[in-house]
Order: C-alpha cells, then sequence, then structure tokens
C-alpha cells in the first residue's frame, strides 16, 4: 500500500502550540501515515521584513516537534527555486517519491482563500488536501472544484497566531503558554 503523506507548509514565525495541535489533529485523522512540515524560506504573498532568519526558524522547529512520531520536518523548500509555490515543492516530491500518496494540510480559515493561490487549481490536480475544521466557519464562498478535493479533520483550534505572538515579544509580554516550552526557552 502507498505511503500516505501530508504536507503542512509554513514559516512558522514562531511556531506555537497551535501548530502543534493541528499537526497532532492531521496525524490523529487516521488519513495519513505520516505529517512533513514543510519549513517555508519566503513565501511568495507575505513580505514581511521583519522575517525570523531560517536557520532559527528551523531550529525552532526542530525543538517544537522532537519526538512526535511519524512527524518529520523538511527543509526542501530552501533548496527549491525561489519563488518557491507549494504546486512546485507537491510536484518536485512526487517526483522523488512516485509510490506516496500526498495530501496538502492547511486549517479551514486558509481553505476560504485558498481560491487566490498562485497555481491552486495544479495543486488540486496533484494531490487532496486535507483541512483541520473550525466551528463555525461556512464553505458557502468555497468553490465546489476545491470542496470535492478536500477532506476535513476533526479538529479544536487554539486562538494563537505567531503574528501576536511576534507583538508580545516586542512589547516584552510573555509567551509562555502560547509556544512550547523548549521554544519558550530559546526565545526567551
Amino acid at each position: 500500500m502507498a505511503q500516505r503523506i501530508g504536507l503542512f507548509g509554513g514559516t512558522f514565525d514562531p511556531v506555537h502550540n497551535g501548530h502543534l495541535s493541528i499537526a497532532e489533529s492531521f496525524l490523529q485523522s487516521g488519513l495519513i501515515d505520516e505529517l512533513w512540515v514543510l519549513l517555508t524560506p519566503f513565501p511568495p504573498h507575505k513580505q514581511d521584513v521583519n522575517q525570523t532568519p531560517y536557520d532559527t526558524r528551523l531550529q525552532l522547529l526542530e525543538t517544537a516537534f522532537e519526538g512526535i512520531s511519524n512527524l518529520s520536518i523538511k527543509t526542501i523548500e530552501n533548496r527549491l527555486p525561489k519563488p518557491s509555490y507549494s504546486v512546485q515543492t507537491i510536484r518536485h516530491l512526487k517526483g522523488e517519491y512516485p509510490d506516496a500518496t500526498f495530501y496538502y494540510c492547511m486549517g479551514e480559515d486558509s481553505l476560504a482563500y485558498f481560491h487566490t493561490w498562485k497555481y491552486y487549481t495544479e495543486i488540486l490536480e496533484e494531490c487532496d488536501l486535507l483541512v483541520a475544521k473550525r466551528p463555525g466557519v461556512s464553505h458557502d464562498e468555497v468553490e465546489d472544484q476545491i470542496l470535492r478535493s478536500t477532506h476535513f479533520v476533526s479538529h479544536t483550534p487554539l486562538e494563537i497566531s505567531s503574528s501576536s505572538i511576534k507583538e508580545q515579544i516586542q512589547k516584552g509580554d510573555s509567551i509562555a503558554g502560547l509556544v512550547p516550552k523548549s521554544v519558550h526557552k530559546i526565545i526567551e
């Protein structure tokens, strides 16, 4: 049987407890055998001049996800031509692992604007989506083509964002409880 691999990409700047929670939901769904966390060097849709250096974000990711079974941190996007779009990563991985079945993983908040992603129809041609549900989110505005390729995963989201954590750090406020303890030790 083909290995079923979830691809969970992001800048993870910084990685937080919400990322760990959603990763656990993907892994517990029974729809994938492994979850590969893809660290994005410079996402084309975000021009954050204050982005934390790649190597620092990688260190924090490795620390945060250490010891979680069937989860690997992958740096493939750092080696692909820039700008790096998700479809390029998926195609590259499908070439390297032709027997695997890939799922692109995201939160339900991202599904609402997935149709704005560059090459989103090509992503759907390459793999299905694995989407972590959020209570009260409507799919009325999501295209049928996208919904036909979407598998929903039970999830109780944590209301945490990387941008709000960065703001708290800049103000000198504590981020304890928002990030894993191992990450908190490195950041503070």
